[in-house]
C-alpha cells in the first residue's frame, strides 16, 4: 500500500495541530448620542441630503483570553450647509480569544470582530433616525479587511519615513 499525501496530513484531533478558540460574550452599547441641531425647521426643506460616515474601532485586552473591541460610527447628515442629524454610536464587544499567534489577534480584532459588529451599530443608526423623525437610513455594509490592510500599509509608511528621517539627521 502507497501512502498518498491525504494520509499523511495531520487530522484535526491530531496533537501536531494547535486550534485556536473564538467566541462572542457580550455585545453592547457603550456611548449613543442624536442631535438635530436645526429641528424643527429642517423638517420643511427638501430632502435632498449628503451622507457622511466615519467608523473607527480599537481593542484591548481584558486579560489573557478575553478582549474588548469597541466601534465608533459616526454619522452626519447635511442639507446643503445645515446639519439635519449627527448620530454618533459606540457598540462594544467581548469576544474569547485564546490560542492564536498575536498577529492573528491583532488582524481578528480589527477585522472579523467588527464585522459581527456592524450590523448591530446599523441597527441602532436606522432606529435612533427614525425616532427622531427622519426616513429610514440604511448603512452600506464595511469592509474591515480592506480598512486593516490601508491601516497596516500607512503605518508602514510612517515607519518607513520615520527611520529615513532618523538616518538622515546622523
Amino acid at each position: 500500500m502507497t501512502d498518498s499525501p491525504e494520509n499523511n496530513q495531520p487530522t484535526a484531533n491530531s496533537d501536531n495541530k494547535k486550534s485556536g478558540q473564538f467566541s462572542l460574550q457580550k455585545i453592547y452599547v457603550k456611548d449613543i448620542s442624536f442631535e438635530t441641531p436645526h429641528s424643527p425647521e429642517i423638517f420643511t426643506e427638501e430632502w435632498a441630503p449628503a451622507v457622511n460616515m466615519q467608523i473607527s474601532n480599537e481593542a484591548k485586552s481584558l486579560n489573557e483570553e478575553l478582549h474588548e473591541v469597541m466601534l465608533a460610527v459616526t454619522v452626519t447628515v447635511t442639507l446643503g450647509e445645515k446639519t439635519a442629524y449627527l448620530v454618533e454610536v459606540h457598540i462594544g464587544g467581548i469576544f474569547h480569544i485564546k490560542g492564536f499567534q498575536q498577529n492573528v489577534i491583532e488582524r481578528m480584532a480589527a477585522t472579523v470582530c467588527p464585522n459581527i459588529l456592524f450590523p448591530f451599530a446599523r441597527e441602532v443608526v436606522s432606529d435612533l433616525v427614525t425616532r427622531g423623525g427622519f426616513p429610514q437610513l440604511l448603512l452600506a455594509p464595511v469592509n474591515f479587511e480592506v480598512l486593516y490592510a490601508q491601516q497596516k500599509q500607512q503605518s508602514e509608511k510612517r515607519e518607513l519615513e520615520k527611520s529615513t528621517e532618523a538616518e538622515t539627521k546622523h
